[in-house]
């Protein structure tokens, strides 16, 4: 997909590594968190590719755990969400 690094709670997708970069799944939200300080959309085929809805973690968070928590919960929620909004896969019948 992207050559990054998926990172999970459970079964919920909420967060990836590319490029030593962490990013966070983001929606409604949480975005204005990222983008009122600047940072854009996760772009992996370049600037004019697909934005994909993961967001780089701010420089000053990546190491200071306590105040990376609320971020890192606000993008499991979201994963949360996401998954509730899926629809449920059936299994062809057989037989």
């Amino acid at each position: 997909m992207f050559g990054g690094v998926g990172i999970y709670a459970g079964d919920l997708f909420f967060a990836l590594i590319a490029d030593d970069t962490l990013y966070l799944k983001v929606d409604e939200s949480n975005r204005t968190d990222f983008e009122t300080r600047g940072i854009g959309p996760f772009r992996p085929y370049g600037e004019t590719g697909e934005a994909m809805q993961y967001y780089p973690v701010p420089d000053e968070l990546v190491e200071d755990a306590e105040s990376l928590r609320p971020w890192v919960d606000k993008a499991i929620a979201v994963a949360r969400r996401k998954k509730g909004k899926r629809a449920p896969r059936h299994r062809p019948r057989t037989g």
